[in-house]
């Protein structure tokens, strides 16, 4: 009771309702506005309080929005994630009659999210090998799924709590060409990792969409009134009273409501003068966080309202009377009413159909934190015993509620079916996840490690490996006597897959060969086990030794298995011997088949195209590989082969690195080391990077992805030491080689011969061991160089004799190239100017031949100085004014001003060197060029360009292109660099929000 200033006569205490919407008519606007355009994306953040979902609420509750069958999801804030849970949580909550919605056979892959539909879902379609394709399928048939539904607007809150499968389908949704649903999502920005795939909606809004971002603050103190006000039966609120709490509140709506009802509950309300108005400051506390407002209005709640409380935070999802009465251990009755008192202190909300939950998250956890940990348990406990009866089971919900029960073996037990259902569903990565934690908890039984290893999709984890804990504990229960022999082996089998697959080739193959003793009854797995023994870059054992393996494996491989487990093995014996140098590897590769019937055999075939195709680059048949490549492309496009998809692009991208297709190579390659979790693709496209920068005359510094450059910008040498660091730290035997001769000719050019030698001696090493002289195609020449310039001709001779001999009989058209270049270089370091011109005319030819023309014009020059010191001077300087010239139609800039300097040097008369345009202005900027690329500067698009000076898109799109050619760039990024280091300024006086065009 409150007493009257005016007589002192008790006056009621003001009911308190629930708040109107106050102060969101704009937000709300721009959220109706996106919808009533479909398609649209939405993204409405704040802060924890902030009225992210009462806005949408409201959108949704419009006409013309409810008309179009909106689907609302939440996020829970559990660790373990069912595939795709909140999403298909609505969509089971909605009711569908399935029977009725016309699915097509696509559908069948949606089983086992909805179990209880399979009557009326279609059969399920054979199981794909690659997680990329699976996830893939199942985004297709779940979105299939909501159009048969009729749904135009799915909402998904809390988004910063969404597992990575449910953020992958909001892109894969966002993407669809044909789509005309839309997405609304709501988040905390503060909650959002860096890393998480929200960041890629939020910074690029999906092409052809309606996008709005609508970014909540917090109320003003008008505002803050008006709230209170609706709280309190619409009478007026002092001004002084309104300015306080949102002073105290940051005008945080949730807060705001929070301290109304809590100060109500202390009786703090003072009615004077026909409004509410607060005691003195002094008189009054309001708590500093909605945490302690929540906990103080708790306290004051019966015991029994508490209880329920309690439950309600541990179950964190909406539940009916009777599963809070399970849970609370209360009689139904007693819990209806704790249910009753809870909603009318506004703490629980109940939806149409009668389930309840906390109207906020903060709400729960605050009741959460303050359960004692004992009573949590419990709860918990009785929630799984609850969720236990329900059918289907919430197994994601399950394990959840177990382990926080702290019952672990009954988590197990829901952790094991929740990864079974992840990869049933093709969600590889939780499914690794679970399984990850299943593993290196402490001491799991030997017999289940062996299952729960064996489950684990190898191709989704590469960031796990290189933590060491799951290598860890496989190891740990492998030194054990627990495992059975054949479990034994298939752990140990499963360690050396994981190794090779993170790019660990040596303890990979270690890991393998002390598999095989166990693997007698397994022909299959043994014969797999064995060909990777005979892959060339897993160790540093010789030809003959991946010999003597791969013929075991081939003696393995006639024992009963499946054609698709043969096919596999022919594909790695071919990969195998071409790897060597191997000309029987070729006829392997020509008995694989065409096509397969089964989507395995598909994939392997896809494989096939990428490994026999990399093998013909590194053999330098370029045209069979491109053949190759592209074929094993379109497999891969077609069956949705994603991991390989990436893989082959960055293999052709090597081979465009090769044959001099580099116009827009930069930025593809650049594009492919950012490809999320595939150190080894990565490493490759960081590799071309710097090989074009340093050819091209780049900047060097092309960002690099985190898992190969550590977060940071890289020059050219700085990017070439990451690739070849990398590849000797995962003892990949191959991928050091290519960058040390990049390293090394860099070193040698800035005339460090004792480092650029030193930067050879490990390939060589490596080469001489293996006995597999392919392999030198790369660093030969340059070694050779090295050699003479440290004045080791003995030792240069040797190198040289030694390469020949291991290519004689052999038909390998690069190394054959690189052997006529170190001859060259050794007649050059000799002094036998017209022999070593010869030698370098025939490897000019051959590498001509290949295609390989960079490497080409790099001889020719080394064959026109031998010509000046022969003294055939007119022969020589025609020869590097080719030279140059085809440097400079190359893009190689950097080469092609070494060659201008030397024919100055010479005496010859040149001109400068021109990089295409209008040969009036030579390699000058046209003024109209000029204009252009001033505006550039300025941040503009081509059509904003176009429309500030009056010409066509495709004028200016000419325009810039000349300009780049003329500067020797291939990129608007590197054309702004050379610009800016020319002294050409950003144009003035335009606006660059041209840019929102984008």
């Amino acid at each position: 009771m409150e007493r009257s200033a005016e007589d002192g006569l008790p006056r009621a205490l003001p009911g308190v309702s629930a708040p109107r919407f106050v102060g969101r008519a704009a937000e709300l606007r721009r959220l109706t506005d996106a919808l009533a355009r479909p398609p649209a994306a939405v993204l409405v953040e704040g802060e924890a309080g902030i009225g992210k979902s009462r806005l949408v609420q409201e959108a949704l509750d419009e006409p013309g929005i409810a008309a179009r069958r909106p689907l609302a999801a939440m996020c829970p804030p559990f660790r373990e994630a069912l595939t795709l849970g909140p999403v298909v949580d609505a969509a089971r909550d909605a009711r569908p009659d399935v029977a009725e919605l016309a699915l097509t056979p696509l559908a069948g892959v949606l089983r086992p999210l909805f179990p209880e539909w399979t009557r009326d879902l279609p059969p399920a379609p054979e199981t794909l090998s690659d997680a990329g394709a699976a996830r893939h399928r199942l985004f297709r048939a779940l979105a299939e799924l909501l159009d048969a539904m009729g749904v135009g607007v799915l909402v998904l809150e809390d988004v910063h709590w969404a597992d990575e499968a449910t953020l992958d389908f909001l892109l894969f949704l966002a993407s669809r060409r044909s789509r005309r649903m839309s997405l609304v999502l709501t988040y905390r920005p503060e909650d959002v990792a860096p890393e998480s795939a929200l960041m890629r909606l939020t910074s690029r809004p999906p092409a052809g969409t309606g996008y709005a971002r609508i970014c909540l603050g917090a109320l003003d103190v008008p505002q803050t009134a008006e709230l209170m006000s609706s709280m309190l039966d619409g009478e007026h609120v002092s001004e002084a009273f309104a300015s306080f709490l949102q002073e105290r509140t940051d005008g945080v709506p949730l807060a705001i409501e929070e301290s109304v009802r809590l100060l109500r509950d202390r009786a703090d309300l003072v009615r004077r003068d026909g409004e509410w108005i607060r005691r003195t400051l002094a008189d009054i506390a309001v708590p500093p966080t909605i945490r302690d407002a929540v906990a103080e209005r708790v306290a004051r709640l019966t015991p029994v309202a508490q209880r329920v409380l309690q439950a309600a935070s541990v179950l964190a999802e909406p539940v009916g009377p009777a599963v809070l009465a399970t849970v609370s251990g209360l009689p139904n009755n007693v819990v209806g009413q704790a249910v009753d008192a809870a909603v009318r202190s506004g703490l629980l909300g109940q939806d149409r159909v009668g389930r309840v939950r906390f109207r906020h998250a903060l709400a729960a956890r605050a009741v959460y934190d303050m359960t004692p940990a004992p009573d949590r348990r419990a709860l918990h406990r009785a929630a799984g015993r609850s969720l236990r009866a329900v059918t289907p089971q919430p197994v994601a919900r399950l394990t959840h509620h177990y382990r926080e029960a702290g019952d672990t073996g009954r988590w197990r037990q829901y952790a094991e079916r929740t990864a079974d259902l992840a990869l049933a569903s093709g969600d590889h990565r939780t499914a690794v996840g679970l399984l990850h934690e299943l593993l290196t908890e402490s001491d799991p039984p030997a017999a289940s490690v062996a299952r729960w290893a064996q489950k684990m999709p190898v191709l989704a984890f590469n960031g796990l490996v290189g933590r060491g804990d799951l290598t860890r504990a496989l190891r740990r229960v492998l030194d054990t006597e627990a495992l059975a022999p054949h479990e034994r082996a298939a752990v140990r089998t499963q360690l050396g897959r994981m190794l090779l697959h993170a790019g660990e080739y040596a303890a990979g193959a270690a890991e393998l060969e002390r598999a095989l003793p166990d693997l007698a009854g397994e022909p299959f797995q043994a014969a797999w086990a064995m060909n990777i023994l005979g892959s060339p870059p897993s160790t540093l054992m010789s030809a003959g030794e991946h010999r003597r393996w791969l013929n075991r494996a081939a003696g393995a491989a006639r024992l009963p298995m499946t054609p698709d487990q043969r096919l596999a093995l022919a594909v790695d014996r071919a990969t195998s011997l071409l790897d060597m140098g191997d000309e029987a590897g070729w006829a392997v590769a020509a008995e694989l088949p065409d096509s397969a019937a089964t989507p395995e055999g598909m994939m392997q075939l896809a494989r096939s195209g990428l490994n026999i195709g990399n093998a013909a680059m590194r053999w330098g048949r370029y045209d069979e590989a491109r053949q190759l490549l592209t074929t094993a492309l379109a497999r891969a496009e077609e069956h949705r082969y994603q991991r390989l998809h990436d893989m082959i692009l960055v293999t052709l991208a090597h081979l465009d690195w090769f044959t001099g297709a580099w116009d827009g190579l930069a930025e593809r390659a650049a594009a492919l080391a950012e490809v999320d979790e595939e150190p080894l693709l990565q490493l490759d496209a960081l590799l071309i990077t710097a090989l074009l920068d340093g050819a091209v005359g780049g900047s060097g510094a092309v960002p690099g992805p985190a898992v190969v450059t550590e977060g940071g910008i890289g020059t050219v040498e700085e990017r070439l030491r990451q690739v070849l660091d990398a590849g000797l730290r995962r003892g990949i035997v191959d991928l050091p080689l290519e960058p040390a001769a990049a390293l090394a000719r860099i070193r040698l050019t800035e005339g460090s011969a004792a480092e650029a030698l030193e930067l050879t001696e490990g390939p060589a090493d490596v080469v001489a061991r293996k006995n597999i002289w392919l392999w030198a195609t790369e660093f030969a020449p340059v070694r050779t160089g090295a050699l003479l310039a440290v004045q080791r001709p003995d030792q240069a001779r040797r190198f040289v004799a030694d390469l020949a001999q291991g290519l004689a009989g052999k038909n390998l058209p690069a190394a054959d190239a690189a052997l006529e270049t170190c001859r060259g270089m050794l007649a050059q370091g000799e002094g036998r100017s017209v022999e070593a011109a010869a030698a370098f005319g025939r490897a000019v030819t051959a590498w001509m031949r290949l295609p390989r023309p960079y490497e080409a014009l790099l001889t020719a020059e080394h064959r026109a100085r031998c010509l000046l010191t022969a003294g055939e001077r007119d022969t020589a300087l025609t020869e590097l004014a080719h030279a140059q010239a085809g440097f400079t139609a190359l893009g190689a800039r950097t080469d092609a001003d070494r060659v201008h300097l030397a024919l100055r040097a010479a005496g010859a008369p040149v001109r400068q060197v021109w990089r295409g345009g209008r040969r009036g202005y030579g390699d000058q900027l046209s003024p109209r060029e000029l204009e252009v690329a001033r505006l550039m500067l300025t941040g503009l698009t081509n059509p904003a360009i176009a429309r500030a000076l009056s010409r066509s898109p495709k004028t200016v799109a000419a325009q810039l292109n000349s300009a780049m050619r003329k500067y020797g760039v291939t990129s608007r990024t590197a054309l702004a660099v050379t610009l800016t280091q020319a002294g050409i300024t950003p144009s003035e006086g335009h606006d660059t929000g041209a840019r929102s065009d984008l």
